[in-house]
């Protein structure tokens, strides 16, 4: 090996990991493998070493657990209970921004239109402007329709506050009965693949409350 095959090389996978583990330590927020890949030395290999990571983390009490495009470290889900400090919620999701929430959860891409039709009455500026304000919500593309209307998709703080990894890992229908989670009041239905066979249309406007 040549001295600038040397100086060039890339660390050990042990030594990758461990870089990993201290930036993603350190971060406040999930970091995307776009950006690990941007501070590690040249030639490692970060998602050899996430995979590897991950592996070695499982069953601690700290997870490195994925959240939409981008990992993080995360308290094992059994062990959450011990972070629980008793406090009054000074914020509360209204109903509707509730049901807003949960629409564009299930149906994003999602204008504003759609969700006025989902929910049978109009959505007011407020509603989506608190949902944007706690970062559950984000503008998507514009519909290549007359108009081009702007969509609604959630966002990855939203993904990351319900332990979700994709918007695929939301409760179906089934579940949401199962849990207790839906009323009666005739309202919305997820469009997830396993409950289109689901005739019982029931809306999940509880889902988000604690």
């Amino acid at each position: 090996m040549t001295t600038n095959d040397s100086l060039f090389a890339a660390p050990p996978q042990a030594e990758q990991e461990r870089m990993i583990e201290a930036v993603l330590f350190a971060s406040a927020e999930p970091v995307t493998l776009a950006e690990l890949i941007a501070r590690l030395p040249h030639g490692c290999d970060a998602a050899e070493a996430l995979v590897t990571l991950r592996r070695r983390y499982e069953g601690r009490g700290v997870q490195l657990v994925k959240v939409g495009d981008a990992y993080a470290f995360r308290t094992a889900p059994d062990l959450g209970h011990l972070m629980h400090k008793e406090s009054v919620e000074a914020r509360k999701l209204s109903r509707a921004a509730i049901e807003t929430l949960a629409i564009v959860a299930y149906h994003q891409p999602v204008t504003r239109a759609e969700i006025e039709e989902i929910r049978g009455v109009a959505v007011s500026r407020g509603t989506v402007d608190q949902l944007i304000e706690l970062e559950w919500i984000r503008f998507g593309r514009r519909r290549m329709t007359p108009g081009r209307p702007i969509t609604f998709v959630v966002t990855e703080g939203f993904l990351d506050h319900f332990g979700l990894e994709s918007a695929r890992d939301l409760p179906g229908l089934k579940e949401l009965r199962a849990a207790g989670l839906l009323d009666n009041r005739p309202s919305f239905a997820p469009s997830n693949p396993q409950d289109d066979d689901d005739e019982d249309q029931s809306g999940q406007s509880e889902l988000f409350e604690d």
